[in-house]
């Protein structure tokens, strides 16, 4: 219009060999073995509907924090704002159309067939997807329906193969890939040459980041557990846990509350000590890790006389262990009951005490320290840290970020068992998006800032009754203006 353009339309597209064979999954002819986890797409007092940087937050939070190099879209297409973020950081994706369990009468499967149709053309042009999943998540076989699904995706790209999300262990194969969600342990061996487990754990042992430190610690375990037999069998591809973060429900599932606390993180994108397990499973050299799968607590436990037996997960070689400056133990990794995993986490007894104090970790490498965590002994609140997840938003009136409090230790630790009600006060071109008050669920939350259409500064000021106010400030930028 008067020589200028009115709209334009633009996609990236990137270049991959992805393939599933009887040796496990190849990338560009080598072997990875998938390690991930299962995504929903919801978040606290939104749902779905959050804008672009908060979805690509999550892709970053799985990629960067949780160390995955897998994620499924469980169990519907995503935000392409989410896709397009794994492409940039090399998070690959199982992707799959919509549906739990439910198979309907022929018109609701007509529409399904179109669902997968839309799925592909939507988002074919993403490398990070590596294998369009076919199936209703759950359902019953249904031989007619699933052969045109299967065959719609073939038709429409030749490049991937497919896979469809099932329970029943001798379910027909129509797919190229046999994905399976297998929530016992030990888990079946495989019984197809291509084969990928797609949920485990989650709902078989809910766990809330405030819970006793012997569950705490067996959820840890039990990630590290699957994890350890996947790595034992290269028929396995991988698995994909049940599941990244908490999420809302419906009335009649999850944990009284409608909610399930079936992820490694709570609804919160906060991590879980779950979470470590994954985290430690990088190479040092991209960070050394030290996670400890407890609470530092004198009573918390059912035994009597100390912490017991916890686990640490760390991608260290040794680690010294202190109690109130005072050398406890020393412990090397797990290799008999984790050998498998390339990290297995440390399994320390942490008994008779000659004091209580501080724990202090230190992890080795090849003989040389290279990192020290310490948990405080005390058992108060140091600080209430407030943290926003960027400095910058722009005003469109939709651009959000998140602002993750946190009461630590003295050593910036979290601390779970505490509670509280922190009050806001913001000034400037924004608004919260959650609740204010917030109240404080295993020591930690977040809310959201939402940017408005008038460049600024945003001021937030978080207040708890019995520690240091904090303030922070984000930068609102104009937004280019919008053809019309």
């Amino acid at each position: 219009m008067g020589g200028q353009p009115v709209h334009d339309f633009s996609r990236r597209i990137g270049f991959r060999e992805a393939r599933f064979t009887p040796e496990g999954f190849m990338l560009n002819g080598q072997h990875l073995k998938l390690r991930g986890l299962n995504r929903h797409q919801t978040f606290p007092f939104a749902g779905g509907a959050m804008p672009a940087r908060a979805q690509r937050r999550d892709a970053d939070i799985l990629r960067k924090e949780l160390k995955l190099n897998l994620v499924r879209t469980s169990h519907y297409p995503q935000s392409p704002a989410f896709l397009d973020r794994c492409d940039e950081i090399g998070l690959l994706v199982l992707e799959e159309i919509p549906g739990w369990q439910h198979i309907g009468e022929q018109d609701w499967q007509d529409l399904s067939v179109r669902n997968a149709g839309d799925m592909i053309r939507r988002d074919w042009n993403h490398p990070s997807i590596i294998l369009w999943g076919v199936r209703i998540n759950e359902s019953q076989d249904n031989h007619d329906f699933y052969t045109r699904t299967n065959q719609l995706a073939h038709s429409l790209d030749e490049s991937r193969q497919t896979g469809g999300i099932r329970y029943l262990y001798n379910s027909e194969l129509l797919e190229d890939v046999f994905t399976m969600n297998d929530f016992g342990f030990p888990l079946r061996p495989p019984n197809h040459p291509l084969y990928l487990n797609t949920e485990f754990n989650g709902h078989m042992f809910s766990t809330k980041s405030f819970d006793q430190v012997e569950r705490v610690a067996e959820h840890t375990l039990r990630h590290a557990r699957v994890h350890n037999q996947l790595a034992s069998d290269a028929r396995y591809a991988g698995g994909i846990g049940w599941c990244a973060f908490d999420y809302n429900t419906h009335a009649n599932f999850g944990s009284g509350d409608r909610i399930c606390y079936h992820g490694v993180s709570d609804i919160f994108r906060i991590p879980k000590a779950a979470a470590g397990f994954y985290k430690s499973q990088c190479d040092p050299e991209e960070e050394i890790v030290i996670e400890p799968g407890f609470f530092w607590s004198q009573g918390d436990h059912s035994t009597a006389g100390g912490v017991g037996t916890v686990p640490i997960c760390s991608n260290c070689d040794h680690l010294k262990i202190y109690v109130a400056d005072r050398l406890h133990t020393e412990a090397d990794p797990d290799r008999a009951t984790y050998g498998h995993l390339k990290y297995p986490p440390f399994v320390v007894g942490i008994t008779d005490r000659p004091a209580w104090g501080d724990l202090k970790i230190e992890g080795y490498i090849a003989g040389k320290l290279v990192k020290t965590v310490t948990l405080s002994g005390r058992g108060v609140d140091a600080a209430l840290q407030v943290l926003p997840d960027d400095q910058e938003l722009i005003a469109d009136g939709r651009d959000c970020t998140r602002v993750v409090l946190r009461l630590t230790d003295e050593f910036g630790n979290p601390r779970r068992m505490s509670s509280g009600a922190v009050s806001f006060h913001l000034e400037g071109p924004g608004e919260i998006i959650g609740d204010n008050p917030f109240a404080l669920s295993g020591g930690a939350g977040a809310i959201w800032i939402r940017a408005q259409q008038t460049p600024g500064v945003i001021r937030l000021r978080a207040e708890l009754q019995h520690l240091k106010p904090q303030e922070i400030s984000i930068t609102v930028l104009a937004a280019e203006p919008e053809a019309v």
